[in-house]
């Protein structure tokens, strides 16, 4: 491995896991599902805005272990599909895929900057809705509507919507990092 590789490496693998309080870890979930349930009853535009996937990312990214990432993914895709008139299981899935490539990509992006973090959210809400459709189609057999124009209006309002929301997590981290 060149000198650059070994350095930028060590330096990320040397950096210690960023711990959240327990409390805060737990009201991040509880409250993205609550205001994904309730938040489009009053206002219908909020209904693309997926706040348990932009706090699955972050927590996924922040603690940078992939079962970590595959088991929170499961479980807040699972409570987002009880809570939804959608069918069990399939934000479960999609979510799980997520919080496991989360996990797995942030070992190799610093995703600290808010730039990183803009493409990131827009990139996984758009892999996000992939997997949904994918599965929607291959295991319900339902018809593929898909509206494209939309879909990527919503990975930038997902994705805007993440920076000042990871902006506020990351003052709710805990100081004996």
């Amino acid at each position: 491995m060149d000198q650059l590789g070994e350095t930028y490496g060590a330096g990320r693998r040397a950096r210690a896991l960023a711990k959240v309080r327990p409390w805060a870890f737990a009201a991040f979930a509880a409250l993205a599902l609550l205001f994904q349930l309730y938040l489009p009853l009053f206002f219908e535009s909020a209904s693309g805005v997926d706040l348990p996937l932009l706090v699955l990312l972050y927590l996924a990214v922040l603690r940078r272990r992939p079962i970590f990432g595959t088991l929170l993914g499961a479980a807040i895709g699972l409570l987002q599909d009880a809570l939804s008139q959608h069918p069990l299981g399939l934000f479960g899935i999609a979510k799980t895929v997520i919080g496991y490539a989360a996990a797995s990509l942030s070992w190799r992006l610093d995703t600290d900057g808010a730039a990183v973090r803009f493409v990131l959210a827009g990139l996984v809400y758009l892999v996000h809705q992939g997997c949904y459709w994918g599965m929607r189609v291959l295991l319900l057999g339902h018809a593929l509507a898909v509206d494209p124009a939309r879909t990527l209006l919503l990975a930038a309002v997902n994705a805007a919507i993440g920076i000042p929301l990871f902006l506020l997590f990351d003052r709710l981290r805990s100081e004996d990092e």
